[in-house]
């Protein structure tokens, strides 16, 4: 049996005020090519196909064309919600998209055995899914009401209610068959665009350990973190990594998606496929006195620069984005790095009009401590949608 697993499209992405949806329809149709060439009989998408619980109507097309294509080879899909995801909305979509193969696991239902989902493969195996969709510790709390639970004491025990759920989910495993997992998570372990460590009590609150997969899990299909990587230490568990290059904390970055070729009863064997879509980003750092000579240097990239300018404290610069953006047009963002009267650094042309709360966000944290975790960002996303839900629906619902 031949699967292809990715995840994270975040299709809607707007990266420092640039559109990103036509490079990820050139993505896509790239991963649809593959679909076709490997000649693999499903495709599992692990969450996050949209940036924000509300997507443009030209980032759904992307999206729901990408099916449409795979439907067209004949090539069925298993899909889970993801954090940035609505999955009331995907929820409610899942019937239609079953009209062309995919089976949408977007939020808990009622019997958890919905959780499972079969395809019988026309190279005449059967694959088991466990599909397990993003759960916020407050919706995890729902699915410990379910299993007959002490929801009290699961508060303080995601990764335990977790670990219970995959146990339960496990159960439906079949032994003449490929038994796979998905998740949108954190696994302990995963490192984060950037290199950065995840340390903060908040973030490590979203974390499963990969010593929780129920035995008989021959792959673990992963969404969330955004680099490439295989992770968990008695399971084959990876994390495809984003389609894109979505910010310049993931620069250099090479994406692709996993192809998983495995057997009933067997390892599996995982190998990665670059993809050669997208714009590549690229951080620029320059002083003011080198920054023509350094910017006719890439003036040949064809890719998305930030271009950070280190000065003496209290230097003003006016016209500097004008001056870079007359040089080099692929630039997205102009910061200027000179220390404050007080020690620190002060970026001018982070300018507000234009930038969602979380590129904001973004742009504060960059300054204080480098670039964002992928964790912060899922949290930052969470607590904005409750915010959003508890207007519309009169509570927090996250």
């Amino acid at each position: 049996m031949r699967v292809l697993h990715t995840a994270d499209f975040h299709a809607g992405r707007i990266t420092r005020g640039h559109d990103r949806t036509a490079e990820l329809h050139d993505a896509l149709t790239e991963i649809t090519g593959l679909a076709r060439t490997e000649r693999v009989d499903a495709v599992l998408v692990s969450g996050d196909l949209f940036d924000a619980p509300n997507p443009p109507a030209g980032a759904e097309r992307v999206v729901y064309e990408f099916f449409l294509r795979l439907k067209e080879l004949g090539v069925p899909s298993v899909v889970i919600a993801g954090n940035h995801d609505s999955a009331t909305r995907l929820s409610g979509l899942s019937g239609l998209l079953g009209w062309v193969g995919v089976q949408m696991v977007a939020e808990l239902p009622q019997d958890l055995t919905q959780l499972t989902r079969t395809i019988d493969t026309r190279s005449g195996e059967r694959l088991v899914v466990g599909a397990i969709p993003f759960l916020s510790e407050r919706r995890l709390l729902r699915a410990a009401d379910l299993l007959g639970q002490d929801v009290g004491a699961w508060r303080q025990k995601f990764r335990d209610g977790m670990g219970q759920l995959m146990e339960f989910v496990g159960r439906s495993y079949e032994a003449g068959a490929v038994n796979m997992m998905m998740l949108h998570t954190t696994l302990d372990g995963a490192k984060p665009s950037g290199q950065r460590s995840i340390t903060l009590d908040l973030s490590r609150t979203y974390t499963v350990s990969g010593l929780q997969f129920p035995p008989g899990t021959q792959y673990a299909a992963l969404g969330h973190v955004h680099k490439p990587q295989a992770v968990g230490e008695t399971v084959n568990a990876h994390y495809p990594g984003s389609v894109l290059q979505l910010d310049f904390g993931e620069a250099g970055e090479q994406k692709q998606v996993n192809l998983v070729e495995v057997t009933a009863g067997r390892p599996a064997t995982v190998t990665p496929i670059p993809l050669a879509s997208g714009r590549e980003l690229r951080t620029l750092r320059v002083t003011h006195d080198t920054l023509e000579r350094r910017l006719a240097e890439v003036r040949d990239f064809q890719g998305l620069l930030k271009v950070v300018v280190s000065a003496p404290a209290g230097t003003a610069l006016p016209g500097l984005k004008a001056q870079v953006l007359s040089i080099l047009p692929n630039v997205l963002a102009v910061d200027l790095d000179a220390p404050d009267q007080q020690g620190g650094n002060v970026t001018p042309f982070a300018e507000r009009e234009g930038l969602s709360r979380l590129e904001l966000y973004e742009r504060y944290y960059s300054e204080k401590s480098g670039a964002l975790p992928d964790a912060l960002r899922a949290a930052f996303l969470e607590a904005q949608q409750a915010v959003r839900q508890g207007d519309t629906e009169g509570g927090v619902n996250a």
